[in-house]
């Protein structure tokens, strides 16, 4: 167990809290809030008990210079009318003036730096650098669990000059939600992949091979497996390489015990442009087109494991949601996820915006905001992020 924040005392201490305030910006205003309000909770938490914040993001990728576009003046601006103070911007995240300006914080009081990745260093993980973040604070307090996949110095080489390290509120619950499905899930335990690729997923695959009593693939990956079994699956995308991989996967399924549970129809069209497809048997691809969703005998077929579970992850989409005529099948998974009486995670942006189409977000049991690191942790790998952090 890692320490949180609700285990320090920090009544009149600065605290640096590294956020994920990565946010997309349109016309000079940030136009998706989300990972701003995940960060709110602590933020308050350190205000309300006595606290000073020095707040840290990176946003964009400014490949290590200043850049106007990249600037956080936009998320100082938003995060100040969310927490009713001002949130000034400080001119850069280290130096003597913004040094000045963390040092003259009163408790109750926000600071935001300007954008950590105007500097190189910070995707370097330099000791240096770090140094100079970690002068600006008494602790720290990492809430970017999005972010803690990567060894950047305001990540883990900060953690060797301030102490304690403590995980937020966010990041606490992150880990929480995916312990329990690591560690002593409920069983069954039912994990659902989408997405594209299954170059993507092959090490989540084998890691969650050892560990889930279903295994429920849909999406682009889906006809990598199909073509591996034999099916002739017209113009969909199959990753050739990857048929050996698949192959061996379904083997390792069928040693274990797991149910790996394949589309058996599909709504298929000649392109991802096409206005409309028709459903047809995965039997009966025509030659020129491919599938790009699943159909209503899978959904049927996939919705029956996830009413037997007892807890859920799901990662991916079922097909090319973002296109009206390919969406339904991944708006029904949600549907079936939210209707389930298991305790569900999801994470990765297009399985997020999907929940939040289907419009049953409030009926998910966790709703992670991270991608990469979401996938890397039920990996099985260790993030960097997390690994820093102090022991309760």
């Amino acid at each position: 167990m890692k320490l949180s924040i609700e285990q320090v005392e920090l009544g009149g201490r600065r605290v640096f809290l590294r956020a994920d305030l990565n946010a997309p910006l349109e016309n000079g205003a940030v136009a998706d809030d989300t990972r701003l309000r995940g960060v709110v909770p602590t933020i308050r938490y350190a205000l309300d008990h006595g606290a000073a914040v020095v707040l840290a993001s990176h946003l964009g990728r400014p490949k290590g210079a200043p850049d106007p576009k990249y600037s956080l003046q936009p998320v100082a601006e938003r995060m100040a009318a969310l927490l009713d103070r001002p949130v000034p911007l400080a001119p850069d995240c280290v130096g003597p003036e913004t040094e000045a300006l963390a040092g003259a914080l009163q408790p109750g009081q926000v600071l935001l730096l300007e954008n950590l990745r105007f500097h190189p260093e910070e995707e370097a993980d330099d000791d240096g650098f770090a140094q100079r973040l970690a002068a600006l604070a008494d602790l720290y307090v990492n809430d970017a669990f999005a972010a803690a996949h990567r060894a950047h110095a305001s990540i883990a080489a900060i953690t060797r000059h301030l102490q304690p390290a403590a995980a937020g509120l966010l990041m606490r619950r992150e880990l929480e939600a995916l312990g329990r499905i690591l560690e002593s899930p409920q069983r069954p335990l039912a994990a659902v992949l989408g997405g594209a690729k299954v170059s993507d997923k092959i090490a989540l695959v084998d890691h969650l091979l050892a560990r889930v009593d279903a295994l429920v693939i849909g999406g682009g990956m889906a006809f990598t497996f199909l073509r591996a079994l034999g099916h002739d699956v017209g113009t969909s995308l199959v990753e050739a390489e990857r048929l050996e991989t698949a192959r061996m996967a379904l083997d390792t399924a069928r040693r274990r015990g797991v149910q790996v549970v394949l589309p058996v129809d599909v709504v298929a069209a000649a392109s991802v442009e096409s206005a409309a497809g028709r459903v047809v048997s995965i039997r009966e691809i025509p030659p020129d087109q491919m599938g790009l969703d699943i159909g209503p005998m899978t959904i049927d077929r996939f919705g029956a494991v996830l009413r037997r579970a007892r807890t859920i992850v799901w990662n991916g989409p079922m097909g090319v949601f973002e296109k009206p005529a390919f969406a339904a099948g991944t708006v029904a998974l949600a549907r079936a996820v939210a209707e389930s009486s298991a305790f569900s995670v999801i994470g990765g942006g297009d399985t997020v915006a999907a929940v939040n189409q289907a419009g049953v977000a409030d009926r998910i049991g966790y709703v992670s905001t991270a991608g990469g690191a979401f996938l890397e942790f039920l990996e099985g790998r260790k993030l960097p992020g997390v690994e820093a952090l102090t022991e309760a």
